[in-house]
């Protein structure tokens, strides 16, 4: 099942992707008037959506609507920093998840398929960041990682861009509009074996990220796991695992594309229009990824290297 928000109108109004187009499903709502996001309220029970019911919901004509953010409101984002050895190696900083945990990214950086990534300032370095993203469909905590499925209403491709320099993590990663999500959660029954997908992240048509999933040093069972350790999830946070080597800077006119095999592509531009100086001083100081983007090459997985247990 492949399921969206559109925008209608001005209207955000959440839908399914079928063999017949979109499917409006705001009569499957539980109270479709209520000021609770629709799609929080769609994942609460995607379980229990009929996908004959849902071909038989009125179709959206796309050519009036366009997409907005996946969750237009999450609650929240929790973000893996440094979660491949090869971003690792290209960033040359001494700690990976293992040693960092997680951070946290705004809400209000979401921007759905299609949008635009607007650069703040005129003198700082930002780049792509990637990554594979799922969301959370009930409430978790200290989950144990053979169950994480039950927590997980599908997954998506997610762009974690990144102003570089010494400022906290959160701050360089929380502008507005930079965390680009969707444009379809694709539920995990469709998605299948996580270890069998592959990541690309391009620039303009050029490749400059190629990872397999299956790389990451924390896989999706035990990050999840650790981050609902120390917080409770809940319906509509977004989860993110990390980025690949290939990270490199964005300017204006760009067009970043990542694709996930069984997930789609995610497409958005970038805009420096009205941007200003940096107030802070970080531009000198926190980890300095290199002035080339890293080759792009393939390596031996994590869990061949490691033996880490993905639960496919």
């Amino acid at each position: 099942m492949r399921l969206a928000t559109v925008r209608r109108g001005g209207v955000a109004v959440v839908v399914a992707l079928t063999d017949g187009g979109l499917r409006e499903l705001t009569g499957m709502l539980p109270d479709p008037r209520t000021a609770v996001d629709p799609f929080v309220q769609l994942i609460e029970i995607i379980d229990e959506l009929d996908p004959d019911v849902i071909a038989a919901q009125p179709l959206v004509e796309e050519h009036v609507s366009t997409f907005a953010p996946l969750v237009p409101r999450p609650g929240k984002i929790v973000a893996a920093p440094v979660n491949y050895h090869d971003h690792q190696e290209e960033m040359k900083v001494a700690g990976n998840v293992s040693a960092l945990g997680f951070f946290l990214k705004s809400p209000a950086s979401v921007l759905a398929h299609g949008g635009t990534v607007r650069l703040p300032y005129t003198d700082r370095r930002f780049d792509q960041e990637g990554e594979l993203a799922f969301v959370i469909k009930k409430r978790a905590r200290h989950i144990d990682p053979g169950d994480f499925l039950e927590y997980i209403a599908g997954y998506t491709c997610l762009l974690d861009i990144t102003m570089r320099g010494g400022e906290d993590r959160s701050t360089r990663k929380s502008f507005d509009t930079f965390t680009p999500v969707g444009p379809y959660l694709v539920t995990p029954e469709e998605v299948g074996c996580l270890d069998d997908l592959t990541l690309r992240c391009s620039v303009n048509g050029i490749l400059r990220q190629d990872a397999d999933i299956s790389d990451l040093i924390w896989g999706v069972p035990r990050f999840l796991s650790y981050a609902s350790s120390v917080m409770t999830l809940e319906p509509g946070d977004i989860v993110t695992t990390g980025t690949p080597a290939g990270v490199g800077e964005i300017a204006e006119g760009d067009v970043i594309e990542v694709s996930i095999d069984r997930i789609g592509t995610l497409s958005v531009t970038v805009s420096a229009q009205g941007a200003v100086e940096c107030p802070t001083e970080g531009a000198k100081s926190g980890p300095r990824p290199p002035a080339q983007v890293t080759p792009v090459r393939r390596r031996t997985s994590a869990s061949e290297l490691f033996n880490v247990n993905t639960f496919c």
